[in-house]
């Protein structure tokens, strides 16, 4: 019998515009349960770059909110703070999108190609890479990939949107345009990314990706 996968799932919130998406979250976390992985989900404690109401669509002004406790949200309690989690420990790691993979995780969303990366995020990021683990970037994620591993040139898609991979290609990735259902593969790097909801446009579409993604991360794993 197979050994069960440990695999890594990074959290950046609660809600697709100022944390994690909670569709792509709540997919990869049923994809990897479904496949028997064991998952440790993780989020870094650090206070959101700001609170969006997600009814209206726009800032909540005056509040504040916490990554590592929205996240809990999600894992249903079950999460670690992100820099107490090891390389060493994982099989894998898998990095859903939102608007937090981009506010919280990184700065991408305010200074695009010139972001910054948390630094334990990076140091996770890295050190899977150092140990040629697989790792899987979903919806705007792969940014984080880009600005994280740039130097290796990783090959990384974000759908077709032409901005967001001009972005990503200025900070030394390789861009692959490619279609919700569809997963980009960089065999030398062990890098797994989809579109998700770059593209959209429901989640039926979604599903299908993450589903792709989920099962060549944990083949490589």
């Amino acid at each position: 019998m197979t050994e069960a996968k440990t695999v890594g799932v990074v959290l950046a919130g609660c809600g697709y515009l100022d944390g994690a998406e909670i569709h792509e979250a709540t997919l990869t976390l049923l994809a990897l349960d479904r496949a028997g992985a064991t998952v440790i989900c993780m989020a870094p404690d650090v206070e959101q770059m700001h609170v969006v109401d997600h009814a209206a669509g726009a800032p909540a002004e005056g509040q504040n909110r916490n990554v590592l406790a929205e996240a809990a949200r999600i894992a249903r309690g079950e999460i670690r703070e992100m820099s107490s989690v090891s390389a060493d420990e994982l099989d894998a790691l898998i990095l859903p999108g939102g608007f937090g993979a981009a506010k919280n995780l990184s700065t991408f969303a305010t200074e695009g190609p010139q972001c910054t990366v948390n630094t334990a995020v990076d140091a996770l990021v890295k050190s899977m890479h150092v140990r040629k683990k697989a790792m899987g970037f979903i919806c705007i994620a792969p940014a984080i990939a880009a600005r994280s591993l740039g130097e290796l040139k990783p090959k990384l898609t974000i759908g077709t949107d032409e901005g967001t991979a001009q972005a990503l290609e200025s900070m030394g990735a390789v861009h692959v345009n490619c279609a919700v259902d569809e997963i980009a593969i960089d065999e030398d790097l062990n890098i797994v990314s989809t579109p998700a909801y770059m593209l959209g446009p429901s989640i039926a579409h979604v599903a299908k990706g993450i589903d792709a993604l989920v099962d060549e991360v944990l083949a490589r794993a």
